[in-house]
């Protein structure tokens, strides 16, 4: 079986809407085909994430709906020359405005429910920014999948009804995925199916006709095409976007759990950015380059945040040096959120964002940067040098030097390690730009009223508010009449750059719905052949006078002249589908040998189709499948084969086809036929 080595590209009923413990709904399966096992949530389970999407999901619909009334009414208005009309149209679109704008405010505000994706722990951390996951149509695949059966490849569609509907299924299950590693695998799973969707259904010269519907996820603005690329696009958005809130969910007091929030995000960073670079025309402005730019650097972002909680919890010591790394990873952070701003803040993506999330990135880089200022003064107030001077050693000193991006003329860092006045000096400016920061960080924070709900913030920015306040009374004097020098730019540093880690498509294996239909290296969609002819051979003492060659489906290579193969019209290029009505498309060669020659009959009814014209990509794909005798090891290569691959062929919009080399394909007349290369092996006359 082939295996989904590359993937193309062109809102849903969940929200990741359950928690794991929602009761699952399972997808019924048959013992007689391997399908698919994975569950979705139930979208009814009263829970906090349920109610938002249930929410999530009415607003969108409502958005729908007066988009459609404004694009009538907006026609209208054009089309009309009574001025009363006009009028009349012109207050009805003034109201419907006025809804659309009342809706986006109210979706805004449940798309800046954060609280509702945070862990349950007692522990205080600074809150997270999750993604809610992109709403969805249902979609019925059964009308044009049974008529592309039975036009295209000219069977009884009733016969697939259970693939059709274990197709339907899988979709309906993924608009619910568990907030786990179970929903991140179902997700995979409909995305990797939607490989062999693609190459079963979708031809270049023919639409299936399936409309997939989608919603943009912060503006629920409905989006509809036919491509399904678009469909790919949604579903890997929402992989994206799924593990933001199992990031968002780890209980950061731990080591254990703050390496899988890293994970999380990291993962999430890497399908935004595959996203980014390999899907054009984005149809909605959630899945648009800049958008989706700033998603990435949100996440890498959230992970630097991460790295630097698992610094605080690891290193525990008030050593200079450690002091000093603290507040070069705090520093860091307040760079990376700053970066994020100054992207939220674009003109296109500032009227997008939720307002609740430029003023939490923003709340976050003063807040460390804050942070940053407060470890320097702790490394110079708190680091006392002894009198042999054992703590100002080279390691500290080398730290020192590295730690300002700039330093004020007229003394050296040496001397100001060595002396504590100086040191009580720099570290109170220190703190009073900490002192400083934070005050801006509390400002910012109370002039948006979601993030005034979250008790978690306000008490985590009071807190080390407090704290940088107190030490600043600490080491203020009576007699410092002098005025406070400015403290120096801390230079950003980090001990672990974050990683964009891409999608893994290999990590869930999947078996094509509608492998019955035959191999894709033929029975593909890109592929056209005649229709089905049904022969009859009489078999002679010298043979059948055909040759065989290749495995699943067995291609006549060559038909001997005069011989009874030729009389009865098999031609040279035709594929074996049935020997005596028995199917034998993924039959190997000698299987089919056998059916031929074991019959005791002195004549064979054999069913061929003619392979008229081929995808050159399908026909390369098929020749390497043709070298394995074991289709499903071929897959397995295939598979592990696409980690390597260049990203840039997944996704795209349009695909250029690419001349192949010679011996891919051979032309036969008017049919085309696969060259085998060198397995002889698998040739033989009969």
């Amino acid at each position: 079986m082939e295996g989904p080595a590359t993937r193309d590209f062109e809102l849903s009923l969940s929200d990741g809407a359950s928690d794991d413990d929602d009761m699952p709904l399972t997808l019924p399966t048959d013992s007689s085909h391997s399908g698919s096992i994975r569950k979705g949530c139930d979208p009814f389970a009263q829970t906090q994430r349920s109610k938002l999407q249930h929410r999530r999901a009415r607003i969108n619909q409502q958005i729908n709906k007066e988009m459609r009334m404004r694009a009538g009414a907006e026609n209208l208005f054009r089309a009309t020359t009574n001025n009363k009309v006009k009028e009349t149209v012109a207050l009805e679109l003034s109201f419907v405005n006025s809804n659309l704008q009342l809706l986006k405010e109210e979706l805004e505000e449940l798309n800046s429910n954060m609280e509702v994706y945070q862990t349950d722990s007692d522990a205080i951390s600074v809150p997270m920014i999750p993604l809610g996951l992109k709403e969805t149509k249902e979609v019925d695949f059964t009308v044009p999948i049974q008529d592309f059966i039975c036009e295209h490849y000219r069977e009884d569609s009733s016969l697939y009804d259970k693939e059709i509907k274990e197709m339907i299924e899988l979709r309906q299950a993924m608009r619910t995925p568990s907030r786990n590693q179970a929903g991140l695998e179902l997700l995979m799973e409909y995305y990797n199916q939607l490989y062999y969707v693609d190459q079963r259904f979708f031809s270049s010269h023919r639409n299936l006709g399936v409309h997939f519907h989608w919603y943009d996820s912060l503006t629920g603005v409905p989006s509809s095409q036919r491509a399904l690329a678009f469909e790919k696009g949604s579903v890997l958005f929402n992989i994206g976007a799924l593990h933001t809130q199992i990031g968002a969910r780890q209980d950061r007091s731990a080591t254990t759990s703050i390496d899988k929030a890293v994970d999380a995000f990291q993962r999430a960073a890497g399908a935004f950015n595959y996203l980014k670079e390999n899907f054009s025309n984005a149809p909605s402005l959630d899945m648009s380059a800049l958008s989706l730019s700033m998603l990435v650097r949100l996440m890498v972002a959230q992970v630097q945040e991460c790295v630097f909680e698992r610094i605080t919890i690891t290193s525990q010591d008030t050593k200079f040096t450690s002091q000093l790394q603290l507040a070069q990873e705090a520093a860091q952070v307040s760079d990376v959120y700053s970066l994020v701003h100054q992207t939220m803040t674009q003109p296109l993506m500032k009227d997008y964002v939720p307002f609740s999330w430029a003023s939490m990135v923003q709340v976050k880089s003063e807040h460390f940067r804050a942070l940053s200022h407060y470890y320097a003064a702790a490394a110079l107030c708190d680091h006392t040098v002894s009198s042999d001077g054992e703590e100002c050693d080279e390691e500290s000193d080398k730290a020192f030097l590295k730690f300002y991006v700039n330093i004020a003329s007229g003394q050296t860092l040496s001397q100001i390690l060595q002396d504590p006045e100086k040191r009580r000096k720099l570290g109170k400016a220190h703190l009073r730009r900490a002192v400083m920061r934070h005050e801006e960080a509390m400002r910012v924070h109370s002039l948006c009223k979601i993030l005034r709900k979250m008790d978690i913030l306000q008490d985590v920015l009071c807190q080390t508010h407090k704290r940088s306040l107190e030490k600043y009374l600490e080491l203020d004097r009576e007699d410092d009449f002098d005025e406070i020098a400015e403290a120096p730019e801390i230079q950003a540093y980090t001990q672990q750059k974050p990683d964009i880690t891409p999608p893994s498509f290999t990590t869930v294996q999947v078996s094509d719905i509608f492998q019955r239909l035959g191999p894709l290296s033929v029975f593909c969609a890109r592929a056209r052949w005649g229709p089905p002819r049904v022969i009859s051979l009489q078999k002679r003492e010298g043979g059948m006078g055909l040759t065989l060659r290749g495995d699943s489906p067995v291609l006549v290579a060559g038909v001997v002249p005069g011989g009874c193969a030729e009389e009865a019209g098999l031609r040279e290029g035709d594929y074996i589908v049935a020997v005596d009505g028995q199917d034998c498309k993924w039959a190997k060669h000698g299987e089919v040998v056998l059916m031929l020659t074991s019959s005791s009959d002195r004549e064979v009814e054999i069913s061929v189709v003619t392979l008229h014209s081929h995808d050159t990509q399908v026909e390369r794909k098929a020749a390497m499948l043709s070298h394995s005798r074991d289709k499903e090891n071929s897959r397995q290569r295939l598979l592990g084969g696409a980690k390597g691959q260049s990203s840039a062929s997944l996704l795209n919009w349009n695909r250029k086809k690419k001349r192949e080399g010679s011996g891919v394909a051979k032309k036969l007349g008017s049919t085309f036929s696969l060259s085998f290369g060198n397995i002889r092996d698998t040739e033989a006359m009969y």
